[in-house]
C-alpha cells in the first residue's frame, strides 16, 4: 500500500464522507490498514469477530453455503464498501462469507474503537445504518428475482448489476465467470451457458476478443 496518510485515505471513503475534520482525524488516528491476498477470507459465516472492514481498493464476494459445500453468492464489494457491520452490532457470527477476488486494501476499526465512537457520532450510525438499509433492498430484490423471474430474467438481472456505464457504454469490464452467475441465479452453469449464448445470438450483450462484455438496451426487455 502507497504511502498515503490515514487521513487522507478517511476521506476517499464514502462511509464517513460525513464526519466533521475532528471526527475525521479520530477515526484515521484509530484505523489500521491491511492488505488482502487473493482469495483470502476477511469475514467467515458463522465465526465472529470484532473488526469493521472497509475497501480500498480490490473486490471481494459474500457468499453462503450450506452443508453439502454449495454455494450462493449474494453480492460483489467494491471500493467504499465495507463488511462485519452487523456482527459488531448485534455480537452475533457472521451469515456470509466474504472472500477477495482480487488484491485488496482495507481499512480496519475494531469493536472497541467502533462502541466508543458510535454513541457520540450521528453521521457515523447514519452511514452504517444507510449501509444496511442498501444491503437489506438488495436481498429483497433477489428474493423477489428467484421468486418471480424465470432463468433469463435472473441471468439478465445478475449481468445488469455486474455492468458499469463507461464512456456511455454499459459494459462488465471483466471476464465472466459462467460460475459465478450460477451461482447468483441459483441455476447450473450450464443453463447459465445456454442463456448467455442466447442473449448473445439475439444481440442483447456482445462478448469482446478481451472477455469483457457489453450490455444493448434491449438486455432490459428480456
Amino acid at each position: 500500500m502507497s504511502m498515503i496518510s490515514n487521513l487522507d485515505l478517511i476521506r476517499r471513503v464514502p462511509l464517513f464522507s460525513l464526519l466533521t475534520p475532528d471526527q475525521a482525524l479520530t477515526v484515521a488516528e484509530n484505523v489500521i490498514k491491511r492488505r488482502y491476498r487473493r482469495g483470502e477470507v476477511m469475514v467467515e459465516q458463522g465465526h465472529k469477530s470484532d473488526e469493521l472492514i472497509i475497501l480500498l481498493t480490490g473486490r471481494a464476494r459474500v457468499l453462503t453455503s450450506d452443508q453439502r459445500g454449495r454455494e450462493v453468492i449474494l453480492a460483489v464489494l467494491k471500493a467504499g464498501d465495507y463488511v462485519g457491520e452487523m456482527s459488531m452490532i448485534d455480537n452475533e457470527p457472521h451469515s456470509a462469507t466474504v472472500r477477495t477476488e482480487l488484491q485488496s486494501d482495507a481499512l480496519v476499526l475494531t469493536r472497541a474503537f467502533f462502541e466508543r465512537c458510535l454513541p457520540g457520532n450521528a453521521s457515523l450510525a447514519y452511514a452504517v445504518m444507510h449501509g444496511l438499509v442498501r444491503r437489506l433492498r438488495h436481498a429483497n430484490r433477489q428474493i423477489e428475482s428467484l421468486a418471480l423471474l424465470d432463468v433469463y430474467g435472473r441471468v439478465a438481472g445478475a449481468l445488469l448489476n455486474m455492468s458499469e456505464v463507461e464512456d456511455g457504454i454499459r459494459l462488465i469490464n471483466r471476464r465472466v465467470n459462467r460460475q459465478d452467475v450460477a451461482k447468483i441465479v441459483g441455476a447450473s452453469r450450464e443453463m447459465v451457458s445456454r442463456v448467455m449464448k442466447d442473449l448473445e445470438e439475439r444481440g442483447a450483450i456482445q462478448t469482446r476478443e478481451n472477455g469483457t462484455v457489453v450490455i444493448r438496451d434491449h438486455l432490459l426487455e428480456v
